[in-house]
């Protein structure tokens, strides 16, 4: 069976935050968490129903940070929910939220945009911080981590370790420029040992224009995506990780659902039910297995008319759904 893993990042935004203040908590839970609008929502409880539906599994990579302004109860909100649903927890953390923590930053005075930002005994105290808070709000002790803004390093990875948490997925080889400052490249795309974790990799695919492109509900077609995974399957080339957030089905300013995007996560549910040799997989139950290969593992090639579609379909929708 070749294991897909939904990971959804699960998070209240910190600019929404820096406008609205901490009588906004209500507002961002409604359209970070809940994705609602327009009287309907497309947020974790829809993305939990739609699962359900299709008899899938995802893992919610939830940032406990926030606690710092609003405490636990605004985790535990988000946490509830998922648990009672049989999904999984598992940790997420955005270190923008420290610029609002005052006294309760549990590194004193010290902010940063991203978690590669600290020297390793402070991403120690930030991730210790996050775990028990996580914990507090109801999850099962995480054992997996991705970094807000993949804005991770090598030393993360250290801290992780000692803090024993065994997994990492921030490495994302079909990006080629983001916060990620792990040592690794756009060729490590298997699961592997390093730095005293499993680092899990992100999917991606070939472009025609000799880039790649992540595995990222905004970034591929339902038709990419399904197509990766299944050539992941038929290669054997090991597990797909693919990626949302629990905002990610609105227009960029949260006004309004963007069907493009409704559609585009409700045909990948509905095809991964159907495909035959693949199953979602979670961290919890069936984490990934380190691969040992003695080249990169093959991604799906390029396609004219998947990418076409694709680039036709994003330019619409970001005409219509981008930011006003």
């Amino acid at each position: 069976m070749t294991q897909v893993y939904i990971t959804i990042d699960t998070e209240y935004s910190a600019r929404m935050h820096a406008r609205l203040g901490v009588g906004g908590r209500a507002e961002n839970f409604r359209k970070s968490i809940l994705g609602a609008v327009e009287g309907r929502a497309v947020g974790v409880a829809y993305q939990l129903d739609t699962f359900d539906r299709h008899g899938l599994k995802a893992v919610f990579f939830v940032d406990p940070m926030p606690a710092m302004v609003w405490g636990v109860e605004a985790i535990t909100d988000i946490v509830g929910p998922i648990v009672e649903r049989g999904h999984d927890v598992q940790l997420h953390l955005h270190s923008e939220w420290l610029k609002f923590a005052g006294a309760n930053n549990p590194i004193g005075a010290r902010t940063g945009d991203n978690i590669k930002d600290f020297e390793q005994d402070e991403q120690c105290v930030l991730l210790d911080y996050a775990l028990k808070t996580l914990m507090a709000a109801g999850a099962p002790r995480p054992v997996a981590f991705r970094a807000g803004n993949y804005g991770a390093n090598d030393a993360t990875l250290r801290a992780l370790a000692e803090l024993g948490l065994k997994y990492d997925t921030s490495h994302c080889p079909g990006i080629a420029v983001s916060q990620c400052a792990i040592s690794l490249g756009a060729k490590d795309r298997s699961p592997m040992d390093y730095c005293g974790v499993v680092e899990v990799p992100i999917g991606c695919i070939e472009s025609f224009r000799g880039w790649k492109r992540h595995a990222q509900i905004t970034a591929l077609s339902a038709a990419e995506l399904l197509a990766a995974v299944a050539f992941a399957h038929r290669t054997q080339s090991g597990p797909v990780t693919v990626v949302s957030h629990s905002f990610e089905l609105l227009s960029r300013d949260r006004t309004r659902i963007n069907p493009f995007l409704k559609r585009r996560f409700e045909m990948v549910c509905a095809g991964l039910e159907k495909m035959e040799g693949v199953e979602t997989a979670t961290y919890a139950a069936a984490p990934p297995v380190v691969e040992t290969r003695a080249a990169p593992a093959p991604i799906l090639p390029p396609n004219l008319l998947r990418e076409g579609l694709r680039i036709a379909e994003q330019a619409l929708g970001n005409a219509l759904y981008g930011a006003k």
